[in-house]
């Protein structure tokens, strides 16, 4: 089980962070965001110190500031949403320079926004600290559905193989002079589709051919088998025990 190289989210290294085993910081990062899912909206100071912890382990790990918040950028459709609802959220009103806004609907969107956000920044550390493989393999070890870890492992195998083929069936359409300017050309990207998909169908079917041919009886077999020490256990949940902490505090203050 394998993809054949290193995915763009990721950024080598040879941090601690890094050289933790994938299976734990899997666990690290679920854990650390059930945490931040748990924490009432209404404790802001609480999200600030999640914030430091997550900025503390992208340090550790090496991972610059604006790689970091460049990647972030994937949640902007849940952004532009949390901004719609202090207009459309029924419920008492405030003003907030000379605007009317609606109270439920700010604590709406500061709640998406918070949680959507630490949410976010803890998988892109988890990506840019751990190879595709060793995210799959870390999820076999993890006892995950072997047929789930199969399709995300030929998910994104074949994902730029698909892409490809796009590419250059866009290139043949423009070098025949056609481009796309209305409903009239939709016809053409319609069977441009259809196309793509008969053959990515039918390279499936070759690719399960040649896997069958080769012993493929269901399962994929693991290459390498990677266990934990305590210590690095104990390494992996510095970060959820600590936002635990910081979680029960919010509670209780």
């Amino acid at each position: 089980m394998g993809v054949g190289h290193a995915h763009k989210l990721y950024r080598g290294g040879h941090s601690p962070v890094h050289a933790l085993p994938a299976h734990c910081k899997l666990l690290a990062v679920l854990g650390f965001v059930l945490v931040v899912v748990s924490t009432p909206r209404e404790a802001v100071w609480v999200f600030g110190l999640y914030a430091v912890l997550l900025g503390a382990v992208a340090a550790v790990a090496r991972i610059p500031a604006g790689f970091l918040l460049k990647r972030l950028l994937i949640e902007i459709p849940f952004v532009a949403f949390a901004l719609l609802m202090p207009f459309v959220v029924p419920g008492e009103h405030t003003e907030v320079l000379g605007i009317s806004l609606s109270v439920p609907g700010l604590w709406g969107a500061w709640n998406i926004l918070a949680k959507g956000t630490l949410g976010v920044a803890a998988s892109v550390i988890l990506a840019s600290t751990t190879e595709l493989r060793s995210l799959l393999l870390g999820l076999q070890r993890l006892r995950l559905p072997s047929l789930l870890v199969q399709i995300a492992s030929f998910m994104i195998r074949y994902g730029d193989v698909i892409a490809d083929e796009m590419r250059r069936m866009s290139i043949a359409r423009r070098s025949r002079g056609f481009e796309a300017r209305g409903v009239r050309h939709w016809g053409v990207l319609a069977k441009s589709a259809g196309a793509l998909f008969i053959r990515s169908y039918e390279r499936g079917e070759r690719v399960h051919l040649a896997m069958v041919s080769r012993g493929y009886t269901g399962t994929m077999p693991v290459l390498d088998e990677v266990r934990a020490t305590r210590a690095q256990w104990s390494a992996a949940a510095v970060l959820p025990v600590t936002a635990l902490a910081v979680c029960l505090l919010g509670w209780t203050l």
